[in-house]
């Protein structure tokens, strides 16, 4: 079987698997990583939303063969560790904002924000009602509000 190395969480990673495996089953089944949710395995609902090298990306959508060995795949779960912390500005934001209902979707939601903040300061600006409006992340519960008013907060908390 074909192995693949890549960065998971700020640590060097390798599995045996084959090559056309989604990353999302390599991140839950084989590395124990399940924070990234399976929703619809299409990359719409965007449930598993995790980052590739900062970038908001599904690994539902992705061969394990596309990631390359410096690759830095983060999830919910090495979120933190990206700003030094227990917990990322964004995840206090929901928190303070009691977004979560049912969960399911947070983790994906939660890294989508930090991307489009992150987004939105590598051009010089705050995160605007536009981005908001670009996020399409499917919320069951429909706390779409709460989440607005998160990622707003959770920007004026974060430095990234």
């Amino acid at each position: 079987m074909p192995e693949h190395t890549f960065i998971l969480n700020g640590e060097r990673v390798t599995v045996d698997i084959e090559d056309d495996v989604r990353l999302l089953w390599v991140l839950r089944d084989v590395l124990g990583v399940t924070g990234p949710k399976y929703g619809c395995g299409l990359g719409v609902c965007q449930a598993c939303t995790s980052h590739i090298n900062g970038k908001a990306f599904n690994p539902c959508s992705v061969p394990v063969g596309a990631v390359a060995p410096d690759d830095e795949i983060t999830t919910i779960e090495g979120l933190p560790a990206t700003v030094g912390r227990d917990l990322h500005p964004m995840q206090e934001a929901w928190l303070e904002y009691d977004v979560a209902q049912c969960g399911y979707c947070q983790p994906g939601q939660i890294m989508t924000a930090v991307a489009k903040v992150r987004q939105a300061r590598a051009q010089g600006r705050e995160i605007t009602e536009a981005d908001l409006d670009e996020i399409r992340n499917v919320c069951r519960c429909g706390t779409y509000h709460r989440i607005r008013e998160a990622i707003v907060a959770g920007a004026k908390k974060y430095d990234g």
